[in-house]
């Protein structure tokens, strides 16, 4: 079974989702034959390459205080708390994701597993650790800590490789009605939006299971 996993790097739904559909699979009879891409999807593309204090931003984005941002954000510590996450988000930098899911695709098709692995030291930096994930020379030292070669990440992150392709899975979700991310297509037909909670994934993986193994001859 195949899941593509549509997010942005900065969005902590994101990452919610993630460890629910994780926590699911855990649960799934069939979780070795299960692989998971990530595909790239920016909340906000025309974001500007220098970054911003996030609780700024929220407070622009939507009109409101900062105090009010502030405790935007703490309902989503709450939230991914109830998942095992410890979001540290009053660090946190808000900018233009598009060199992060470059290096992410990069590294996919170098190594699959490989490049999940990098996926999660991103989240992980960025929501639990309050590092910054912007710049080409910092994403490079991520790229080295899922065992990738940070020369070749910094160099291909210097030329223009794989910007069409965050593009490309920026309109594919468009094309299939996706509004925002998480979002999830399980063997390309099963469609799940959003952080839901585990029981509704492990739902979900059962059902494509079932549908992928009814079907075959």
């Amino acid at each position: 079974m195949h899941i593509d996993m549509w997010s942005d790097l900065v969005c902590p739904w994101c990452f919610i989702g993630k460890r629910q559909l994780e926590i699911a699979l855990e649960q799934f009879e069939h979780r070795d034959q299960v692989t998971i891409r990530h595909r790239a999807y920016q909340l906000n593309p025309s974001a500007e390459f220098t970054t911003t204090p996030t609780t700024q931003m929220l407070a622009d984005k939507y009109g409101i205080s900062l105090d009010q941002a502030k405790e935007m954000q703490s309902n989503i510590v709450q939230a991914a708390a109830t998942v095992g996450l410890n979001f540290d988000l009053g660090r946190s930098l808000s900018g233009n994701t598009r060199d992060g899911h470059r290096l992410v695709l990069w590294a996919q098709a170098l190594d699959q597993d490989r490049g999940q692995e990098l996926l999660e030291v991103l989240m992980n930096a960025y929501f639990e650790k309050g590092e910054s994930i912007f710049g080409r020379e910092i994403l490079a030292s991520f790229a080295a800590q899922a065992g990738f070669d940070p020369s070749q990440a910094l160099a291909m992150l210097e030329d223009t490789e794989f910007i069409d392709l965050v593009h490309r899975d920026q309109q594919i979700a468009q094309t299939l009605g996706c509004a925002g991310v998480p979002f999830f297509v399980l063997d390309e037909k099963f469609r799940v939006s959003g952080a839901q909670s585990s029981e509704l994934f492990l739902s979900a993986l059962q059902e494509a299971w079932d549908a992928s193994t009814s079907s075959t001859p």
